[in-house]
Formats: C-alpha cells, sequence, structure tokens
C-alpha cells in the first residue's frame, strides 16, 4: 500500500499531466501525456485471513477517485451470485440509456449488495445462494454461519426490496 505522501505525490503529477521525453528528443522537453481515457487498474486488497478486505477496497477507490481519470470498468459484483439477471439487466439499461429505469432497479439493489458485500460477507452470500437456490457450501474455517438474528436481518435486506 502506498503511503499519504506517494499518494499526494501522485495525484499532484496527475494533475499537472505526465511529462516524458517522447521520440527520443534531444532536448529534453517533454510532451504531455493525456490520461484521460485510462481506466486504472484497481487489485482486490485482502485481510490476513485471506477474505476480501471490502473497506481497504472502499478506501483505494476513493482515492483512485481523485485522481482525473474518465470512467471505470468493472465492479465487486458478489450480488451477481444470486441476483445475476438483475445485475445484467442494471448494466443493460445503462447502455441504453435508460436512466431512470436504471436508477430504480440499482437502488433495489443497494441494500442486499450492501449485505452480501459488508454486512455479513461471504457467509451471507452463501445463505442467499442457498435461499436462491444455488450452492452456497459451509463456510470455511475460520468464518462461522450466521447466527439466527443475523439471518433475519439478511433476510429483511432481500425482502424489503421484493427479491424473496
Amino acid at each position: 500500500m502506498l503511503g499519504r505522501g506517494v499518494w499526494s505525490s501522485v495525484r499532484q503529477g496527475l494533475s499537472r499531466g505526465l511529462s516524458r521525453n517522447v521520440g527520443g528528443w534531444a532536448s529534453g522537453e517533454g510532451r504531455k501525456v493525456d490520461i484521460a481515457g485510462i481506466y486504472p487498474p484497481v487489485t482486490t486488497p485482502f485481510t490476513a485471513t485471506a477474505e476480501v478486505d471490502y473497506g481497504k477496497l472502499e478506501e483505494n477507490l476513493h482515492k483512485l477517485g481523485t485522481f482525473p481519470f474518465r470512467g471505470a470498468v468493472g465492479g465487486v459484483c458478489a450480488l451477481a451470485n444470486v441476483l445475476g439477471a438483475q445485475v445484467c439487466q442494471l448494466e443493460r439499461l445503462c447502455l441504453t440509456g435508460q436512466w431512470e429505469d436504471a436508477q430504480k432497479l440499482q437502488h433495489r439493489l443497494i441494500e442486499p449488495n450492501t449485505a452480501v458485500t459488508r454486512r455479513f460477507g461471504i457467509p451471507g452470500l452463501k445463505k442467499t445462494m442457498d435461499w436462491f437456490g444455488y450452492y452456497g457450501g459451509p463456510c470455511r474455517a475460520p468464518l462461522q454461519e450466521l447466527s439466527p438474528t443475523d439471518e433475519e436481518e439478511l433476510r429483511m435486506d432481500f425482502s424489503s426490496n421484493g427479491w424473496l
């Protein structure tokens, strides 16, 4: 992970525009490189127990959001394991410019997505896979199955948005 000072330097360099020797110019005068159409890769951070560190991922995405890049590609789509057709429908609505319908669908997907990526993590995703007729299977150690209280909260996250 890059330290705060390094991120600051990178951000300043990107905001000024990257310059380098292009084409072997002997004068040393560089040309600015337009990075506006570049989509930076984002690696997935993991915890010491080999689980996805969603807090760190969110932090990294927030930092990248300050860079002058245009757009993004990809996503964290754990929800697609149980609501795959709906996640694909959201993409289709966006690609065809049906923004109002896309926004309505996105708002219905936010709560269950948060539940399986942040609140209940892998145990929650496995439970919802079981509910939707897929094989979620048991959690591997050190993860624990959801408690009955957590399972009921997870069920509410899906049923309050009309998915269960």
